[in-house]
C-alpha cells in the first residue's frame, strides 16, 4: 500500500503565491514519477504537472510559467510552487504517485486525499 499525504493548501489571494507539497510512504522500491492533479467543481480532473525520478517535467499549458514542481528523492516528497494565481486555480490539488513494488516492482499506483486551493479575493 501507498500512502500520500498533501499540504500547504489554503487561500490566497489572485496574484499571490502557495505551495504545496506531498510526502509519499509505503512498501515500494522505487517511485517512477509523482504529479499534481486538480478538480474543480462539475469539472474533470485534469493534469497540472508531473516529475521523474530524474527530474523529467510536464506542465499543463494553464500553467506554464506560472507552477514549478520539484522533488526530493531522499525525501519521496513531491512540492509545487504556484506563483501568480488566478481565480481560475481553484481546485482541489491531488498528489498521484507511480511507483514499483518492494515486493515483486510491479507497479504501484496511489492517490493523496487532495487539499483544498482557493484564490479568490
Amino acid at each position: 500500500q501507498v500512502q500520500l499525504v498533501e499540504s500547504g493548501g489554503g487561500l490566497v489571494q489572485p496574484g499571490g503565491s502557495l505551495r504545496l507539497s506531498c510526502a509519499a510512504s509505503g512498501m515500494f522500491f522505487s517511485i517512477n514519477a509523482m504529479g499534481w492533479y486538480r478538480q474543480a467543481p462539475g469539472k474533470q480532473r485534469e493534469l497540472v504537472a508531473t516529475i521523474t525520478r530524474g527530474g523529467s517535467t510536464v506542465y499543463a499549458d494553464s500553467v506554464k510559467g506560472r507552477f514549478v514542481i520539484s522533488r526530493d528523492n531522499a525525501k519521496n516528497t513531491v512540492y509545487l510552487q504556484m506563483s501568480s494565481l488566478k481565480s481560475e486555480d481553484t481546485a482541489v490539488y491531488y498528489c498521484n504517485l507511480e511507483a514499483q513494488s518492494a515486493l515483486d516492482r510491479s507497479r504501484v499506483n496511489g492517490w493523496g486525499q487532495g487539499t483544498q486551493v482557493t484564490v479568490s479575493s
